[in-house]
């Protein structure tokens, strides 16, 4: 399968999705700090996505198809 940046992007948001709804249903409130950890990875992973866009690799890595 081709590599690619969105659908890797939709599975890390689903496994995010799984993992936050197990933390709250198993600890309730006392699963908070699995929302900041979320919260510090999707504020990197937004951070990253608009570099890939802003400052893309050279056209050397790209593959060729």
């Amino acid at each position: 399968m081709r590599r690619n940046y969105w659908v890797y992007s939709v599975g890390l948001a689903v496994v995010w999705a799984i993992v936050l709804i197990v933390a709250f249903s198993l600890r309730g409130a006392a699963a908070m700090p699995y929302l900041y950890v979320f919260g510090g990875f999707a504020i990197a992973w937004i951070s990253g996505t608009i570099a890939r866009y802003v400052y893309p690799p050279p056209a050397r890595w790209h593959a060729t198809e």
